[in-house]
């Protein structure tokens, strides 16, 4: 009798096997990567290098928005990303959040189906109402008139949060926790963990204790920065006292690498860089930190896996 037809069929069999495993397994882990994309590294002034302040991150299928400033929905589109699944802002100052109408509205032209939800600190809740109004006749049309779309699309589910876990979805948690933006009150940063990995994101603040605190263990940190030098030598409208207002405000590069050596991330990244172009963010920086560092720009992405991998540019 022949068996090689058998055999033949056999090793195919497992090698079909082996392979599917193999593409299983992949999948798996690739699902349980953290991944982070700076859509916007800019601040206040208008930049077509640095949009306003917007971070992504991808944990499995989840995608969650932490603040929404100028250009957000450009950025988010220009990855393919047509839908979120939550927004979080660390603060209320208009640069952070003066795409949400954008964010909400267009998302909802664009197909969205179910609210928006949305957790902030307090005078969240408020704003996105009065936001409802604002859009009322907008609203009223698409919705009852014109074109009809999904009334739940344009619902909004706003939440005030206090420092803590504010959101847990099976291995997935988000922890807010206060920092220290001078006057500006509350104003939260956020912890993202998930699968094994972690991701601090400072939101604004000066030096602060309670974000070396909850950072700890973090594999990446996402700080703002101030450059004083440079930015005294801004030509704005404001006055040497409203300057120095500012400058108290935010946390210059030597600071945040003391804060960078006492957290001791895998990957130091800077974010909502003041002014947009500094030179010197990095020397500045070595005088107290001398570890892994990243310049942030717009669309660069951080993978977490077994190892983090850092892109330059649209992926």
């Amino acid at each position: 009798m022949n068996t090689a037809p058998t055999k033949h069929w056999n090793f195919r069999l497992r090698l079909a096997l082996v392979l599917a495993l193999a593409a299983f397994f992949a999948q798996t882990a690739r699902a349980q990567d953290l991944k982070v994309t700076l859509l916007g590294t800019g601040n206040p002034r208008p930049s077509m290098e640095r949009f306003g302040p917007s971070i992504l991150v991808e944990a499995g299928q989840e995608k969650l928005l932490f603040d929404c400033g100028r250009g957000a929905l450009q950025r988010l589109y220009q990855i393919k990303i047509e839908q979120v699944d939550g927004l979080f802002l660390t603060h209320l100052h208009s640069d952070h959040i003066v795409g949400i109408p954008d964010l909400w509205l267009t998302s909802w032209v664009m197909g969205r189906t179910v609210p928006l939800r949305v957790w902030g600190p307090a005078g969240t809740q408020r704003m996105m109402s009065h936001l409802r109004q604002a859009y009322s006749f907008d609203i009223h049309m698409r919705r009852d008139v014109d074109q009809n779309l999904p009334p739940q699309g344009v619902e909004i589910q706003a939440k005030d949060i206090r420092q803590g876990v504010v959101y847990r979805n099976g291995d997935l948690k988000v922890t807010a926790f206060e920092v220290d933006h001078g006057l500006v009150k509350p104003a939260f940063g956020y912890r993202i963990d998930y699968a094994g990995h972690s991701v601090v994101l400072s939101g604004d603040t000066r030096y602060s204790e309670n974000l070396i605190r909850f950072a700890q263990g973090t594999d990446v940190l996402i700080h703002e920065v101030l450059d004083p030098e440079a930015y005294r030598n801004l030509a704005n409208s404001y006055t040497p006292a409203q300057r120095a207002q500012v400058l108290a405000h935010h946390t210059t590069p030597e600071e945040a690498g003391k804060v960078f050596t006492k957290v001791a991330p895998k990957l130091a990244v800077y974010s909502h860089i003041v002014p947009p172009d500094v030179p010197d963010l990095i020397p500045h920086t070595r005088k107290t930190y001398a570890g892994p560092l990243e310049v942030g720009e717009d669309l660069m992405s951080i993978e977490l896996g077994q190892q983090i991998a850092v892109h330059h540019g649209q992926r």
